[in-house]
């Protein structure tokens, strides 16, 4: 999930700020930062967790991916046609959605 914290910085990085319990209508605005309208913070929350959620494959495969190391000393000793076997099995496992 997306703060709405991160959510303003997304918007303008300067943004200075309090939010009370991700209360997005307890928003205390400081050093003279222009306030943003709520529907454009809630917009952008859900454009990131949107983002984010269409990015699952990516985090599952860093996780079953060997590391580098591994995958070097992989294609050394058996080439890269078995390498990338290796990688395939991981990228079939999480495809793109």
């Amino acid at each position: 999930m997306t703060d709405i914290l991160r959510s303003i910085k997304a918007i303008n990085a300067n943004a200075k700020c309090t939010v009370n319990g991700e209360n997005v209508n307890a928003i205390i605005w400081h050093d003279n930062t222009t306030p943003i309208a709520v529907a454009d913070i809630l917009a952008k929350q859900t454009e990131l967790q949107t983002a984010y959620a269409n990015k699952a494959y990516q985090r599952s495969r860093i996780k079953e991916y060997p590391s580098m190391a591994d995958q070097l000393d992989d294609i050394y000793h058996n080439g890269v046609d078995e390498w990338k076997k290796t990688i395939k099995a991981v990228k079939d496992k999480y495809p793109k959605e």
